[in-house]
């Protein structure tokens, strides 16, 4: 099955609103000849940017996403932001349970459940994170922990629903520290989070959701990651902060 690529930089605190403006008009003329039937570019600003980005892609092929939902309409939650406000805002997009919520912020499978069904609710475009730790991955258990989060964050969707889900595997021991991932260890990992969609969904539906890498993905190996079978794009770090960098990451990642 033919999936189309798609890249995703997760910006996290990083860009005031003139800053990702600026990004984002530099970032459009480097990316005009990507074709948006070959592949999907999206950039995720911090909130108070979203509007600013909104506006400087409108009329690009570049699409905009936030970094977090919350699961309810309204009401006391102190810092967070709904759905209906992300909409209205323009994104069509939204990271949910990276591994920085879940280190940091104490996110759990349950509360990425519950953002998520708020996320499809409302219309926008879930990126749900997934990934093991290094003692994880040292203690052999790299799929134990990803079946159990990707069985609690995708409990009760439906195969309709998690067709418009988007998942992006984030191996949170090669982030920063050093180790790499080979592509052949990522294509290992991402057929196993394949198989897990397929036993969850069915294989008409999980042969069909787009799959990310999360892992420190540059320009020079997202040519050869995104080969991978189950590899279908990338969600991006440090590299989509400069438009140059995302530029080139983009279009080796589609490169034949």
């Amino acid at each position: 099955m033919s999936r189309k690529v798609i890249i995703a930089g997760n910006w996290k605190m990083n860009k005031t609103a003139a800053e990702g403006k600026a990004l984002v008009e530099a970032l459009k003329p480097l990316v005009a000849d990507v074709c948006p039937e070959c592949a999907e570019i999206v950039v995720c600003p911090p909130f108070t940017t979203l509007a600013a980005v909104v506006e400087a892609a409108r009329g690009s092929n570049i699409k905009v996403g936030a970094q977090n939902v919350h699961w309810a309409e309204s009401g006391a939650f102190t810092g967070e932001i709904s759905a209906a406000m992300l909409k209205e805002a323009g994104a069509e997009f939204v990271i949910l349970g990276h591994s920085e919520r879940r280190q940091y912020f104490g996110e759990t499978d349950e509360t990425v459940n519950k953002r998520l069904k708020a996320a499809l609710a409302a219309g926008l475009k879930p990126i749900v994170c997934v990934g093991e730790l290094l003692e994880e991955r040292e203690g052999g258990r790299t799929e134990e922990v990803l079946a159990r989060q990707l069985e609690g964050g995708l409990a009760g969707l439906t195969g309709e629903e998690m067709s418009r889900v988007v998942i992006a595997y984030e191996p949170v021991w090669a982030i920063g520290t050093g180790k790499t991932a080979t592509p052949e260890m990522a294509e290992l990992t991402h057929n196993f989070i394949r198989c897990t969609l397929n036993d969850l969904f069915g294989r008409e539906i999980g042969e069909g959701v787009r799959i990310q890498y999360g892992g420190s993905m540059k320009p020079e190996n997202a040519k050869e990651l995104v080969a991978q079978r189950n590899i279908d794009g990338g969600l991006i770090g440090g590299a989509a902060l400069k438009a140059e960098s995302f530029s080139a990451l983009i279009h080796n990642a589609i490169a034949k």
